[in-house]
């Protein structure tokens, strides 16, 4: 992988920057990254934003191209917090129409509310302090839109892959011509339950962040209808891209042996899935307790959390 401050392939750069592959690059804010798509040939001008980051990341995600520059449109993987933040703010300065799944519209639009997180779910600080974690619906009004019926909006040449668990309407991107795929949440490259992992982002193959997964049979099925896409190159929301054989091997495996490492052993949605339609939050099962984690440790990292979070947004 080599980096790069832009989407202009004859521009190199410093960090913070990096590309996939030809006409898609990426940027990591704090913990969650987005990314930028060529729209048609890698050296074309035009171009398409996938996600949106954490809330005021904004101008950061707007210095990338500079002023009076902006995407065709903006495509979102799904409408949690992290990949939706500077939604609102982002098209203060563009223009431009706002994609995403039917069945993410009721968190786009302000009608309901995603099924809570679940600190239950064990795997570090991050699943711990997930109920600090911002979930009211966003309404963009008539600025989101559903998908057409055919095609990816700005991305000839690119599919739109229905895959849900993560949440009710995520999607991934594949390009048919060289197998890159963008998996958003669908699976990850770093363990995104615990905070050290998500510092070092180290490398590895895991299921959808467990706090937030909200049916995880569907989830598996996603992950295993994505492997069976044969994808060379992998860019998800969270974690450092993978290519070649540095990642197959264990996608392999964790589509064979999904039940047993990306399902949490406790938690809300292990047993029951939430019901969801295209109006939001049907049906929310009971919240099971997680006896290794007392209330005590969720009290004590939820002000850790709290700090870090203010401290992050103060910057």
């Amino acid at each position: 992988m080599t980096e790069t401050q832009s989407i202009d392939p004859d521009k190199n750069t410093k960090s913070g920057y990096f590309e996939v592959a030809p006409g898609v690059w990426g940027m990591k804010i704090v913990f969650v990254n987005i990314y930028m798509v060529a729209s048609g040939s890698p050296d074309s001008k035009k171009w398409v934003l996938v996600d949106a980051g954490l809330p005021h990341s904004a101008h950061k995600i707007q210095a990338l191209f500079g002023q009076g520059t902006k995407p065709e449109n903006i495509i979102l993987t799904h409408g949690h917090f992290d990949h939706r933040g500077s939604l609102s703010e982002l098209l203060k300065i563009w223009d431009v129409p706002v994609y995403a799944h039917d069945l993410e519209l009721p968190y786009l639009t302000g009608l309901s509310a995603y099924p809570p997180p679940d600190p239950f779910v064990g795997g570090g600080l991050m699943s711990l302090t997930s109920p600090l974690f911002p979930n009211k619906p966003l309404n963009l009004g008539e600025k989101v839109q559903a998908f057409p019926e055919e095609g990816t909006p700005g991305l000839p040449g690119w599919r739109i892959i229905f895959t849900p668990g993560h949440a009710p309407g995520h999607i991934s991107l594949f390009r048919e011509s060289d197998h890159v795929l963008i998996a958003g949440d669908a699976f990850v490259t770093t363990v995104q339950e615990s905070a050290i992992a998500v510092m070092t982002q180290k490398k590895i193959i895991s299921g959808p962040p467990k706090y937030f997964t909200c049916d995880w049979k569907a989830a598996g099925v996603s992950v295993r209808k994505l492997i069976g896409l044969h994808p060379q190159v992998v860019a998800t929301g969270h974690g450092k891209p993978m290519i070649g054989k540095e990642f197959k091997k264990a996608l392999q495996h964790l589509g064979k042996n999904f039940a047993e490492e990306a399902v949490p052993k406790h938690g809300r949605y292990v047993k029951e899935a939430a019901k969801t339609d295209i109006e939001g939050v049907k049906y929310v099962p009971p919240a099971v307790n997680n006896p290794v984690i007392t209330t005590s440790l969720i009290g004590a990292a939820a002000l850790i959390a709290f700090a870090v979070v203010v401290g992050i947004y103060k910057k």
